[in-house]
């Protein structure tokens, strides 16, 4: 059984060591995770392990299946559980049309946004409401004013359609302009960055990672496995996907996301230091995720049970500091990824 911690050090909201990631889940063939996404009945044993295991916090957002995931995530979650055992996430800002309107963080997206997402979860709040990138973080969007963007935040939950505001992947510099924009203006503020964090890419260890820390923002890390390169998916190569989601669609953008010279290399140790530990690569990806300070809980994605419960298992595995190093060792900097984009 999952212990809970508290969510950072700004709020008293306590979540379970891991997160649900339900971007697998909505309508096959709907989004741009189609061809691998999970539909109700597909999803039902998972989020029924999740629970079983003690995981409360479930992490889903408008875009996932466009919208088709926050249905299935919203329903299965009212027929399992009792609303105050479980804490729900959802996001905003992507694009969820070709309307100029329908994205970004404007007020009137944020509104409408936050507005059809409750609609489409049956839900009447979120716990925590996430931007899914920096206001100016995506591209094509608007470059709307952060102060336009934290007032219509703070609005939302100031209405109660939000309880709590949590980022995601952005510059350290930026999240530090948001946070103390918000705090000069009385408005709500951040309690946790959901970034991107993994052995293949470690990039958020340099500044975005230490200010977190400093400032008691929870560390949630998205993409725990590298899209499955850390899973051992592409069995040390691209070319050579063996899921339904790294041999198809998906794989171009786990190219794009992952550059270095040593990912496979450093894969082919998480394969060495699972065997000895006697314990799968996935489970060793995410044990040494807890040895980065500021992590509370990574956003795992599964597409079966027992897969959860070898991440579940993975909470609680201590792994010896000369492993830790070893697994660290290859790893070569690479430019941080929204420096030609958006991560």
């Amino acid at each position: 059984m999952l212990k809970s911690l508290q969510l950072g050090r700004n709020t008293g909201l306590q979540v379970s060591k891991l997160c649900l990631g339900t971007m697998n889940f909505g309508e096959p063939g709907r989004g741009h995770q189609g061809d691998w996404t999970l539909g109700t009945e597909d999803a039902r044993p998972i989020f029924e392990a999740a629970i079983e295991q003690g995981i409360n916090y479930f992490d889903c957002a408008d875009i996932y299946g466009v919208g088709a995931s926050e249905i299935v995530v919203g329903q299965l979650l009212k027929e399992l559980l009792p609303r105050d055992e479980y804490v729900l996430t959802t996001k905003v800002s992507m694009p969820m049309g070709r309307s100029p309107n329908q994205g970004g963080l404007s007020r009137k997206h944020i509104i409408e946004g936050v507005d059809r997402s409750l609609k489409r979860l049956g839900h009447d709040y979120v716990d925590q409401l996430i931007i899914h990138r920096h206001p100016h973080g995506i591209p094509g969007q608007a470059q709307t004013p952060i102060e336009e963007t934290l007032e219509a935040l703070n609005d939302v939950v100031k209405a109660g359609k939000a309880l709590y505001l949590g980022a995601s992947s952005m510059f350290s510099w930026q999240f530090a302009e948001l946070q103390m924009t918000a705090q000069q203006n009385g408005w709500t503020q951040f309690i946790s960055m959901q970034n991107h964090l993994n052995l293949i890419y470690r990039e958020e260890q340099r500044e975005m990672i230490p200010y977190c820390l400093k400032t008691g923002v929870a560390v949630t890390p998205w993409s725990p496995l590298a899209r499955g390169i850390l899973a051992g998916a592409y069995k040390g190569s691209f070319d050579q996907g063996s899921t339904a989601r790294s041999s198809g669609q998906d794989r171009n953008r786990t190219e794009s996301l992952y550059r270095g010279e040593n990912i496979f290399k450093i894969a082919d140790r998480v394969i060495e230091v699972a065997e000895k530990y006697g314990k799968t690569p996935a489970q060793i990806a995410v044990a040494w995720l807890f040895t980065v300070p500021g992590v509370v809980c990574p956003v795992v994605g599964v597409s079966k049970a027992a897969q959860l419960t070898d991440l579940v298992e993975a909470a609680e595995l201590e792994l010896q500091s000369d492993d830790v190093a070893y697994l660290e060792a290859l790893y070569q900097p690479v430019e941080n990824l929204l420096s030609s984009g958006m991560s």
